[in-house]
């Protein structure tokens, strides 16, 4: 269900209702809009009777929603949501760049690639300090300390951090240190995590599992608002198909379909899609063309050398003209890569 206010509603109003909401035994979501605020209804087991809101001073009608996915819906916000985060604004027609190594290695490492990401006009820095491998002899990140250099990453670049938590230990460090929470593919329903991130104060970005479907990807989001964290940023990072040509198969199509579905951004990552450097350009391009609200790449001063996933790394020359290559596209298609503050 979906309460819709008057745009003349009071804040008392909303409290009223709110209140009345709760008092029912449900969860109230309050949810601003450009125009007028709705709240959103969770916990209900059934169908609620709209008369009952309507009633209420300041409420304009109660609808019910017809998604399984109620909070990340259309239905219940029709305007897309922006994101702040430090300096950047994700969403509202910016198309923003994550950019960094799969895995912090170094002090001097991550501050190198910082410096270059930042000069080449990237807006967030990701770096990996906990990583979830395929096989447990692999590098698996150097943990706190790591999340120690992207800060000091951030302090002397002004870049937002992006790191991954991998289990409600790893969590509390990254909304720690970092300033937007991954939860990675291979996480993507790990339902208790996906709660423990959704009562953080800090905006999650959520992969797309491989072998996940558009609705299990929208009810893993759905965790994470129907615990009060509504600042998501879906992320779109290639699903397995037969196809043998590609690590995993990117897909683009995906893209307008959220965006006709949800309200959240929705970014692309052609790094892990792809798996080799010479088709993540092309990929990043054509996210761009499809909508998305922004990309996350990866980038390493010697990817030969990387302790993880070196092979789909950009060199930073490489990095720098697929910049230039999106603000020249982004031009055309009206989309503003803005530089950070």
């Amino acid at each position: 269900m979906l309460v819709v206010m008057k745009k003349d509603s009071t804040p008392d109003d909303l409290k009223r209702v709110v209140r009345f909401i709760e008092d029912l035994g449900y969860r109230a979501h309050p949810i601003p809009g450009a125009e007028r605020t709705a709240v959103g209804i969770t916990g209900n087991s059934g169908s609620l009777d709209p008369t009952m809101f309507e009633v209420l001073p300041g409420v304009a009608q109660a609808l019910p929603v017809t998604q399984p996915y109620k909070l990340v819906s259309r239905e219940v916000k029709p305007e897309p949501t922006r994101i702040r985060v430090g300096s950047v604004e994700i969403g509202g027609g910016r198309f923003s760049v994550i950019a960094g190594p799969c895995a912090v290695e170094s002090e001097a490492q991550i501050l190198t690639i910082a410096r270059l990401v930042k000069q080449a006009g990237g807006h967030l820095l990701r770096g990996g300090a906990f990583k979830p491998r395929t096989s447990p002899y692999s590098f698996q990140g150097l943990g706190e300390q790591a999340l120690r250099w992207l800060a000091r990453a951030r302090e002397e670049t002004g870049l937002p951090v992006v790191s991954e938590a991998v289990d409600e230990a790893s969590l509390r460090l990254v909304e720690e240190h970092a300033d937007i929470i991954q939860i990675g593919a291979r996480n993507m329903q790990n339902f208790s995590l996906l709660r423990a991130a959704g009562r953080s104060g800090r905006p999650v970005l959520l992969k797309r599992g491989m072998s996940a479907s558009l609705e299990d990807f929208l009810m893993s989001a759905e965790y994470l608002l129907s615990e009060g964290n509504y600042n998501v940023i879906l992320c779109e990072r290639g699903i397995r198909t037969f196809s043998q040509h590609s690590r995993f198969t990117l897909d683009l199509s995906v893209v307008p379909v959220v965006q006709k579905k949800s309200h959240l951004p929705i970014f692309v990552d052609p790094s892990h899609a792809t798996g080799v450097r010479d088709r993540v350009a092309p990929m990043a391009r054509a996210a761009l063309a499809a909508g998305a609200d922004g990309i996350m790449v990866e980038v390493h001063p010697a990817p030969d050398r990387a302790l993880s996933d070196g092979p789909q790394a950009l060199l930073p020359t490489q990095f720098e003209q697929l910049m230039a290559q999106l603000r020249a596209l982004g031009s055309v298609l009206e989309r503003r890569l803005e530089p950070v503050s």
